[in-house]
Formats: C-alpha cells, structure tokens, sequence
C-alpha cells in the first residue's frame, strides 16, 4: 500500500470517527466512557496522519 493510500485510509477513519463522536454526543443520555475512547482514537488517528504528511513532505 502505498503512503498516500494510507494516509486516505486513515483520513477516512477520521471522518467516520467525528461522524460517530458527533452522533453520541447527540444523544441524550450519552456514554462519558464511549466518548472519551472515540476522541483518543480520533486524536491518535490525527497523530498519525499529520506524522505521515510530514514524512511525506521530507520525501517531496
């Protein structure tokens, strides 16, 4: 798979993990705990991304 594959991919996993933090926070009697774990896989998930770009702009 090539870099900018991945980096699709894992931006892709960003959209859907906002769309789902977005959803839960919505609902009335939302899970604190869910939350929580769906923002540290989102900011884990943005770390990676903005590392690879990185990479990616010494290579360029």
């Amino acid at each position: 798979m090539s870099l900018e594959a991945h980096l699709d991919e894992l931006v892709e996993k960003h959209r859907v993990l906002e769309r789902t933090l977005e959803e839960e926070m919505k609902r009335p009697y939302a899970d604190d705990l869910h939350i929580a774990e769906l923002k540290k896989q989102k900011l884990h998930l943005k770390d990676e991304i903005e590392r690879l770009r990185g990479s990616e702009a010494r290579v360029h």
